[in-house]
């Protein structure tokens, strides 16, 4: 039984949902996004809300029964508040700087690394002295901000004795101990 495909999705104020040949497109003050409906599900706007209904009790069917109405209600979280990720840079030595869409890291490399982000995506830095540089993603597609954030820390992962590298605002690392002599 899938818990959250049964619940109904409420369009907030201000945004306007299509449903056209198995394509959902939600546009909203922040933008526009499009997502394809897997075969077996069915899509109704009925006063303002969304439900979805799957056409049997497969397997396959109850997994894109969540999928499919999580995916929704983002699109329309994100075209009317938006998503944002932020990152912190833990470590001596490392800073990061942005030129318009250009992020350019110093993670302890010989060289900067320098990363070019998509026009959707707002990227902004933060470095006060004595506290750790901080990178801001903010869009209204939730998933291009996920996979920006994640690139953006597989560059130099936090690592578990000391806690240098990239990680998430708020994100608990596991930390082991080190060798005692």
């Amino acid at each position: 039984m899938s818990r959250i495909g049964k619940n109904p999705v409420s369009i907030s104020q201000g945004v306007d949902v299509n449903i056209k040949d198995n394509v959902v497109t939600v546009k909203g003050k922040l933008g526009e996004l499009t997502q394809t409906i897997s075969d077996g599900i069915t899509v109704k706007i009925e006063d303002g809300i969304i439900t979805l209904d799957r056409a049997s009790e497969s397997k396959n069917h109850k997994a894109q029964h969540g999928l499919m109405r999580a995916l929704i209600n983002n699109m329309i979280e994100g075209v009317s508040k938006g998503w944002t990720k932020d990152l912190e840079l833990v470590g001596v030595g490392y800073r990061a700087s942005n030129q318009g869409q250009k992020l350019d890291l110093a993670l302890g490399f010989s060289h900067n690394i320098v990363l070019e982000i998509a026009p959707e995506v707002k990227v902004e830095t933060v470095s006060e002295k004595g506290k750790n540089p901080i990178i801001k993603l903010s869009s209204f597609d939730k998933q291009l901000v996920g996979q920006i954030a994640a690139k953006i820390r597989s560059f130099r992962a936090p690592e578990p004795y000391k806690g240098k590298g990239v990680k998430f605002v708020g994100e608990l690392l596991r930390r082991k101990a080190g060798k005692s002599a």
